[in-house]
């Protein structure tokens, strides 16, 4: 395959768009891996690729939206097509759902229960800049700093306990599989939904008072970077909310985290690699140390697995192979030329 921009990828299936604006889908019929019922509608024109747990959603250049895999994970939209024929900017999924950005502000939400915002409907009329989700809620940030939340309340759906802190001010949300952290505009972090997840930060609140520039998530734990370069965990302690093993490396200099669904790798600014959390999923990187005490620019991981870019192009891999951790199959094509892992 040639001439690709763009892979996103879901539970079982990715998507890939191709230079010429067209889709070409592989994996998991099921899950969105066999397009054809749209692949009129795929075939030029696509911009943005966005997958959920079962399906995916694409945005043209027209501002139209085109959906496919599971029907009832939002990939059959015909309950709000009509409103998402033009105008579509940014598309945001959870497990099961979708909800759609428009260039007025106002979203469009589709796909099981949390693709119900009836509730919060009056509040997404206008002004929404950013939308994130977890495995059940969506949260939504509006142009005056307040987020609105909606969906399974155990996944983040209802902010009610917090609410007070989040009426101004955020500029960034992110979610794991069942909790939500906000970052504020003045460095802070407010959390909520399920508190083994990250939804109670209170163990660590001192440390998130101010200074965090970025927070970054496994599927039951949160990772924030503050400005000084170290790095604050929190949440369900196997899957990386407890990174005291390593706490000595991540005190300076630390410039990214990513996570799988289960643990944590940070670079550092010497371009070396840390990592915590599931040994199995990516939080041990012995078997790989050797190749990553520098020059890493990129980590990027899947449900169970890390793949790492150097400066020299190469890529090394490591985690549970069964996710993507071995890549000694192709270990030929992976030593130069990388750009991008996805």
């Amino acid at each position: 395959m040639e001439g690709v921009v763009q892979v996103c990828g879901n539970q079982s299936a990715f998507a890939a768009i191709k230079a010429n604006g067209s889709v070409v889908t592989w994996g998991n019929a099921d899950f969105g891996g066999n397009c054809s019922a749209v692949a009129p509608l795929l075939a030029e024109g696509v911009v943005q690729v966005c997958g959920n747990g079962r399906a995916f959603a694409a945005i043209k250049a027209n501002g139209s939206v085109v959906t496919w895999g599971n029907a009832a994970y939002g990939g059959n939209c015909s309950a709000v097509a009509a409103l998402l024929t033009e105008g579509v900017v940014q598309v945001c999924g959870t497990g099961g759902a979708f909800a759609a950005i428009k260039a007025n502000g106002s979203v469009v939400t589709w796909g099981d229960a949390a693709g119900n915002s009836r509730a919060v409907a009056a509040l997404l009329t206008e002004g929404v800049v950013q939308v994130c989700g977890t495995g059940g809620a969506f949260a939504a940030i509006k142009a005056n700093g307040s987020v609105v939340t909606w969906g399974n309340a155990d996944f983040g759906g209802n902010s009610s306990a917090v609410a007070a802190l989040l009426t101004e001010g955020v500029v960034q949300v992110c979610g794991n599989q069942k909790a939500f952290a906000a970052i504020k505009a003045n460095g802070s972090v407010v959390t909520w939904g399920n508190a083994d997840f990250g939804g109670n930060c209170s163990a660590v609140a001192p440390l998130l008072a101010e200074g965090v520039v970025q927070v970054c998530r496994t599927g039951g734990a949160f990772a924030a970077i503050k400005a000084n370069g170290s790095v604050v965990t929190w949440g369900n302690a196997i899957t990386g909310g407890n990174s005291s093993a390593v706490a000595a490396l991540l005190t300076e200099c630390v410039v990214q985290v990513r996570g799988t669904g289960e643990a944590f790798a940070a670079i550092k600014a010497n371009g070396s690699v840390v990592t915590w959390g599931n040994a199995i999923t990516g939080g041990n990187s012995r078997a790989v140390a050797a190749l990553l005490t520098e020059g890493v620019v990129q980590v990027c991981g899947t449900g169970g697995a890390f793949s790492a870019i150097k400066t020299n192009g190469s890529v090394v891999t490591w985690g549970n192979a069964d996710f993507g951790g071995n890549s000694s199959a192709v270990a030929a094509l992976l030593t130069e030329g990388v750009v991008q892992v996805c």
